[in-house]
């Protein structure tokens, strides 16, 4: 899903250095850095604004901010609906907003969009998910195919044969969808003789908690629960230790460090997830559009992999001490509520 800044995007850097002047704050040599500059504004656009995954992308966003001396919105869609987040995309380039992070999860709706940003002089930057085809000037999160491709193969490598079940919240948007594509792959690829079935759980956290423990009443002789997405992962973590599942060999694991999931890892619900570090998707985003924006154009977009990290049993125990706000699982911590009407400069 990642890709070198080409043709299209080389084009807008051309639009957009000429509206911001090519010669940013950073150009004078010495001095403090960062040199004194406009408080910009940037707005990221997100998928499920509510999501608890979302909160130390928000705490990266929000202490890049306080280094740099910036400020930024959060807004788009509860419950992943593309006209919700393309409608806040255009009211942030109506209001002339400095720089947009997106989230690319449609592989279409976002590209008129991304280009009238570009013509205006808007960065735009991509997080979280991404699209081949878009003209955003470059990407910050995990390689989500080949993240679906490690989980396939962890699948495979705990489950030797039988119906194995892979739950995604919202098939087919570009934030998991990848990872799910990945991982059957790589189960077809073991050679062993695994059904592997994919499952929509929806778009929030209760949705998903019923629909997983529903699946199982009635598929009582799958071998492993499995999932793509934050919620679904601490969905299977609950529908296994209600039911005892793992002491009966069902194996299971997902994604993301939700509190849920680190708890259900330590008790021996979930065999491991897989952390994509969220707090980095909020800091480098913002970082590149700042240096963006102080360098008039010269540096600052770039393709960011943010990573892949099992975490599992013998590994747990740090992020359950640390509480941390890099990983999200403080459990005093709260999404930061900032989904309101996108302010006008």
């Amino acid at each position: 899903m990642q890709r070198a800044l080409g043709g299209g995007a080389a084009l807008s850097l051309g639009a957009l250095g000429g509206g911001l002047g090519m010669a940013g704050p950073a150009m004078a040599a010495g001095g403090d850095f960062p040199p004194k500059h406009p408080n910009w504004r940037f707005v990221f656009i997100n998928h499920v604004t509510t999501n608890p995954f979302f909160v130390p992308t928000q705490y990266g966003a929000k202490d890049a901010c306080s280094a740099f001396g910036c400020s930024f919105q959060w807004a788009g869609s509860q419950k992943s609906v593309a006209s919700e987040m393309v409608n806040a995309m255009n009211a942030a380039i109506t209001s002339k907003v400095d720089g947009i992070a997106i989230a690319l999860v449609d592989q279409h709706a976002f590209n008129a969009p991304v280009e009238r940003a570009l013509e205006a002089g808007i960065p735009v930057v991509a997080y979280n998910a991404d699209v081949s085809d878009n003209a955003r000037l470059g990407y910050v999160g995990q390689d989500l195919y080949l993240a679906g491709k490690a989980l396939g193969q962890r699948i495979a490598s705990l489950v030797d044969s039988g119906d194995v079940v892979g739950f995604i919240a919202t098939p087919g948007q570009l934030n998991i969808q990848p990872r799910l594509d990945g991982a059957r792959d790589a189960i077809k690829e073991s050679g062993k003789n695994i059904n592997f079935h994919a499952v929509a759980s929806g778009p929030t956290i209760n949705e998903e908690f019923s629909r997983i423990e529903a699946y199982y009443v009635g598929h009582q002789d799958v071998k492993g629960m499995f999932a793509v997405d934050a919620g679904s992962t601490e969905g299977v973590a609950k529908t296994m230790a209600k039911h005892g599942l793992h002491k009966k060999g069902v194996r299971a694991g997902g994604f993301d460090m939700l509190p849920g999931t680190l708890d259900a890892i330590k008790a021996g619900d979930l065999d491991f997830t897989i952390d994509q570090q969220p707090y980095l998707q909020g800091f480098y985003t913002v970082s590149e559009l700042f240096l963006y924006k102080l360098s008039g154009g010269l540096t600052g977009p770039a393709n960011i992999n943010t990573g892949l990290k099992f975490v599992t049993k013998d590994t747990v125990d740090v992020y359950l001490a640390s509480k941390s706000r890099f990983e999200g699982n403080a459990r005093d911590q709260k999404i930061i509520d900032r989904s309101g009407p996108i302010a006008t400069s």
